[in-house]
């Protein structure tokens, strides 16, 4: 990492959000808001602090990974909000900041006098982030939300998993992270509209609705078609072949776009016949056929080892890959040329390692500035220093139990 003092400012330097979240979802959002740049004070219950923060194993040192994950570049401070101190803190840091993003059950935060429209009618600037299950609307609208459970009902386990297989969930809460990234777009949005306006809005990100536009193509094809989405296993709805094959020694993926990327492929195998074969000369005419061509194509695949066959691909411009394990992943070198692990120095863990920002910016770049904090690390820090708090005064509320 570079010299932080002497990095280019990121493109949301100045901005300070008040994080009210937890989990994944909601700390995925500040944790990106962090990388670009924006001061994040994450506010955590005393003594236990995210949920996250207990699941493990594995622990570096005290810290799960899990909760490592997601809390780079933030800075935590611990909040009773049951008690009306630590409420009025709330109150007087959003007056002070231009984001809040929040994940508590609906009416919680209202009931406490720290909603939205109490807030926003301090800081009228404020653009306030609801991350939620289901949305604000609709019978399901006070549901507890779960990334697994809303997997299976927006319908991305019915289309998960092998053909003849059960429902299937996606290895990582990859609707919690789209979920976040959502979230992120709109506050983005809405602070670019602020400088127009001069006033904050209301954004609202949900797991229902992400999952639902997170099904893309398969989504569209059942509108168009009428007809309901089913399972392909690692094949693909609408393109042929385009799916992980067994080689000699392991998985391969090969995915062929184009007609011509075909007719290459077929030579690659050593029969170009089958490029002008009815069944196959066309990817519609693929898809019609698809278990034909793809037992053609696997008894062809196993004679050899994957290796060959992906230099192959790679030299006539075939999209493909090797199917790596995760620690292969974390090791390889395209990911260390593109930054996707750093290295940071925690607290009390020492030397830990997270992964890096999955995008760049030119002038202004996205940056791993600061290790993910311990409980209530920052505590003292914020109350002196953005609410002027004296030492005695933030001793009391430690003994007081509202910090």
């Amino acid at each position: 990492m570079s010299d932080e003092s002497a990095a280019p400012a990121g493109p949301l330097a100045g901005i300070r959000v008040l994080d009210l979240t937890r989990v994944l979802a909601g700390p995925y959002c500040t944790m990106t808001l962090g990388d670009l740049g924006a001061e994040v004070i994450k506010v955590e219950r005393p003594g236990t602090g995210d949920d996250t923060r207990a699941w493990g194993p594995p622990w570096a040192g005290t810290e799960s990974a899990y909760y490592l994950s997601t809390n780079r570049n933030k800075k935590s401070i611990t909040l009773n909000l049951k008690e009306p101190r630590a409420q009025e803190i709330i109150r007087e840091l959003a007056a002070k900041s231009d984001v809040v993003v929040e994940n508590f059950r609906p009416g919680s935060l209202e009931r406490m006098g720290i909603g939205y429209e109490q807030l926003s009618a301090l800081n009228p600037r404020l653009v306030w982030a609801t991350v939620s299950g289901y949305g604000r609307r609709g019978p399901d609208a006070t549901k507890p939300g779960y990334d697994f459970v809303v997997q299976g009902e927006a319908g991305i386990m019915a289309i998960t998993g092998e053909v003849e297989g059960e429902p299937m969930k996606v290895g990582v809460a990859i609707v919690d992270i789209t979920t976040g990234l959502f979230a992120t777009v709109g506050i983005t949005a809405a602070l670019r509209e602020r400088d127009h306006s001069g006033k904050g809005q209301r954004v609202d990100a949900n797991l229902y609705a992400s999952a639902i536009a997170w099904l893309v193509n398969v989504a569209s094809n059942t509108l168009v078609s009428g007809n309901d989405a089913g399972r392909y296993g690692n094949a693909h709805a609408n393109i042929v072949p385009y799916q992980a094959f067994e080689a000699r020694d392991g998985y391969m993926s090969i995915a062929v776009g184009t007609d011509r990327q075909f007719r290459d492929l077929c030579k690659i195998i050593g029969d170009e016949s089958l490029a002008d074969d009815e069944r196959f000369a066309t990817n519609a005419q693929r898809v019609a056929n698809r278990g034909e061509l793809v037992a053609i194509l696997q008894d062809a695949f196993k004679t050899r080892d994957a290796e060959h066959w992906l230099t192959a691909c790679r030299e006539a411009i075939i999209p493909s890959g090797a199917i790596r394990s995760v620690l292969d992943v974390m090791q390889h070198p395209q990911t260390e040329a593109l930054n996707m692990v750093q290295e940071l120095e925690h607290v009390t863990a020492g030397a830990v390692k997270v992964t890096g920002v999955p995008f760049e910016l030119s002038r202004t770049p996205a940056e791993v500035r600061l290790p993910p904090p311990a409980l209530g690390q920052h505590t003292d820090e914020v109350l002196s220093g953005l609410l002027a708090l004296s030492p005695k005064a933030i001793a009391e509320l430690r003994a007081g139990g509202v910090v």
